[in-house]
């Protein structure tokens, strides 16, 4: 198979932990029976990738005629069960405070039309995980945004308040039980087209298994709706009034609010943002807010440094019509900086805006929570302007706040790939710190 090949590795070993599925093919014969596995596996909840290993000398052997490609077959679509749905209809109308958590797995559902028409039909407020931006519009009076930075938020406080949480689509890898139901005064009604994760904080009342849209078709007509949230709306306002603060900010280097409000007017509606992962993730999850989802692609969980660049090459493949924005730190740029090539190559025109702190921010951030101070995380960067040119791309450097709106609308306006390098001011970190240690003690009501 490969014996004493040169730097030889087991890679079905190597590629299992992080795979769904990992096989070698040893025979011609399995072939269309591996691959076939291999895209079952990969596209059924919740998708992911799968590896198969073609040996050398396998691959050089003939295959006979009659062996084809295997079919593709269609799954019918699953439905909830009726007493799951009566059981999940008696916990909703017992509910004195109920809350939506809607994850990632509602996004990959399409779930957005029904989600939207069950919470405002109910009255029942919606928080998203950072994978489920969009899921419910952020101009939606029932939107109470984003839960999931390290530290707690306003919603956190209201979650924590609820006397049911409806989960609609959720992963706990997503946003751990733990930090929201950690003394697990919540009933929890689960709904997705997977049964609940086990965890200690996240035993559900019931598990409404199926198709979520379905699912919660047959909720809300059964279901009574809620008096208005007014708590829900006056966090919401708070909310609000904080991101709105920061429209006029002129200082530089440049607070990353202000950065984020303004990639928000010149993004619109459809346009796509691939945040890499960094101190800028967590600013991002606050502060910036999505009208559809899959607008704002945010890699959680094993959050993988360096997703920005190649994001947006795919999505700009994808959306070719469509504004793409690759948000970044310096840090994650570097490590897969060399693919503006590809963008070159393939001729594909999107943004690159990078927060420039010459620092690994978000490991700053949490060495300073945690130990006052910091070690080993600065660096020095290269000419970014420089760079993106010697790759053929178009460079700029932002030097005063009140250019970096101007230079966003002539960057989307080029048709090679653009590389934008913005000085910011993390030194907003550590006030966001307190400002979320003031607002956990800060009274509900």
């Amino acid at each position: 198979m490969h014996i004493t090949a040169h730097q030889f590795l087991d890679l079905v070993q190597l590629f299992e932990p992080i795979t769904k599925r990992s096989k070698q093919i040893v025979e011609p014969a399995s072939v269309n029976e591996i691959i076939r596995l291999a895209f079952k596996y990969a596209e059924s909840e919740k998708p992911g990738a799968c590896h198969i290993d073609l040996p050398v000398n396998i691959a050089k052997l003939p295959v006979e005629e009659s062996e084809k490609p295997l079919i593709r077959r269609q799954l019918p679509v699953e439905l909830p069960s009726e007493n799951a749905i009566k059981v999940a209809v008696d916990t909703i109308n017992k509910a004195k405070r109920p809350v939506i958590l809607a994850g990632n797995g509602a996004v990959r559902a399409h779930a957005e039309k029904a989600l939207t028409l069950f919470s405002n039909l109910l009255k029942i407020p919606v928080i998203n995980t950072m994978m489920a931006k969009g899921i419910v519009p952020c101009d939606n009076a029932y939107s109470l945004l984003t839960i999931g930075t390290p530290q707690k938020d306003y919603v956190n406080k209201y979650i924590e308040s609820a006397d049911v949480v409806i989960t609609v689509g959720y992963d706990i890898i997503e946003y751990s039980p733990d930090k929201w139901n950690y003394q697990n005064k919540a009933s929890i009604v689960h709904i997705d087209a997977r049964p609940a994760h086990i965890n200690k904080h996240y035993q559900p009342v019931i598990d409404v298994v199926g198709d979520i849209s379905i699912s919660l078709q047959k909720l809300v007509s059964l279901c009574t709706d809620k008096e208005d949230p007014t708590l829900a709306f006056h966090l919401r306002r708070k909310m609000e009034q904080e991101y709105v603060q920061y429209a006029k900010d002129n200082a530089f280097p440049m607070k990353p609010q202000k950065i984020l409000f303004d990639i928000h007017r010149i993004m619109g509606k459809d346009g796509i943002l691939i945040s890499d992962v960094g101190a800028h993730k967590m600013w991002i999850a606050r502060h910036y807010n999505s009208y559809q989802p899959n607008t704002c692609i945010i890699s959680n969980g094993f959050a993988s440094m360096g997703i920005a660049l190649p994001g947006a090459i795919v999505s700009k493949m994808i959306y070719p019509d469509r504004k793409i924005l690759a948000v970044t730190g310096d840090g994650g740029f570097l490590m897969n900086v060399q693919e503006l090539e590809t963008a070159v190559r393939l001729k594909l025109a999107f943004v690159v805006l990078i927060f420039n702190d010459s620092s690994y921010g978000l490991i700053k951030w949490k060495q300073e929570d945690y130990f006052g101070k910091s070690r080993y995380v600065d660096f020095d960067n290269p000419d970014f302007l420089k760079l993106a040119e010697s790759f053929g791309c178009k460079g700029y450097r932002i030097q005063a706040a009140d250019e970096l709106l101007p230079t966003l609308k002539e960057a989307f306006s080029q048709k090679v790939p653009t590389v934008i390098d913005c000085a910011v001011d993390y030194g907003e970190n550590p006030k966001l710190t307190k400002h979320l240690e003031d607002i956990h003690h800060l009274p509900l009501e």
